[in-house]
């Protein structure tokens, strides 16, 4: 049998150096991920608004909460979705029963279909001044390598919560300690970073980020959809 080749981004399969003289097959599986990185990205999303593994280490230091100070509730805050794709959507739809108030950005508004939960459309702009919480969901290229930098963090909110599990290198990670220093971000979620496995040291020593190892489709039911 010949080997298979299953990647779920087919932009990182040379396609060309493959043919049927090299007996290697290639399959695309969109959409298996959707559910997984979304649920991710909301576990991040709370995590970050109570700042949750501050007194969960602590516990488990024998410091009972340790340095906890309390933390925000979603119910009413405005969620700004960047990148109304797949997962953007499955995003909106866990954070409908929350309450959220829902916004998003994408190059071009997406059909009702896509929209379950009428989020509204904003410009780029509009959804950094505006939301309290932005949570990133674009694919890395050319147009988003470095999207989120030190101007795009001066203009978001005092005290916005930042969640990225799409790519790192899409958020510029010396922009974003900055912002957590200065508290123009109050807490950022993060499964993905601009220098994987390197984790910027200034995320690691902050208390302020809710870090996971890019584990974001790492269950058993994603990936026996994606394999088998």
């Amino acid at each position: 049998m010949a080997p298979a080749t299953i990647r779920l981004t087919p932009r990182c399969v040379p396609l060309k150096a493959l043919n049927r003289s090299t007996g290697i097959g290639v399959s695309n599986t969109p959409g298996v991920v959707d559910a997984s990185t979304a649920n991710t990205a909301f576990y991040l999303l709370l995590g970050a608004l109570r700042r949750a593994h501050v007194p969960a280490v602590a516990l488990r230091q024998g410091q009972w909460r340790g340095s906890m100070t309390l933390g925000h509730d979603p119910e009413g805050k405005i969620l700004g979705i960047l990148g109304m794709g797949g997962i953007g959507s499955a995003v909106a739809r866990r954070a409908a029963p929350f309450d959220l108030q829902m916004q998003y950005h994408n190059r071009n508004p997406v059909a009702d279909s896509d929209n379950p939960t009428g989020a509204r459309y904003v410009s780029f702009e509009e959804l950094l001044r505006t939301s309290d919480i932005i949570s990133i969901h674009l694919p890395l290229n050319g147009g988003t390598k470095g999207l989120i930098g030190r101007r795009e963090f001066g203009m978001m909110k005092d005290g916005v919560v930042v969640i990225n599990t799409a790519r790192g290198k899409i958020m510029d990670e010396e922009a974003l300690v900055e912002a957590l220093e200065q508290g123009k971000v109050y807490a950022a979620g993060l499964d993905v970073y601009e220098r994987e496995p390197e984790v910027h040291p200034g995320l690691i020593k902050s208390e302020d980020v809710v870090l996971m190892p890019h584990v974001g489709t790492a269950t058993v039911e994603t990936q026996v959809s994606c394999y088998f």
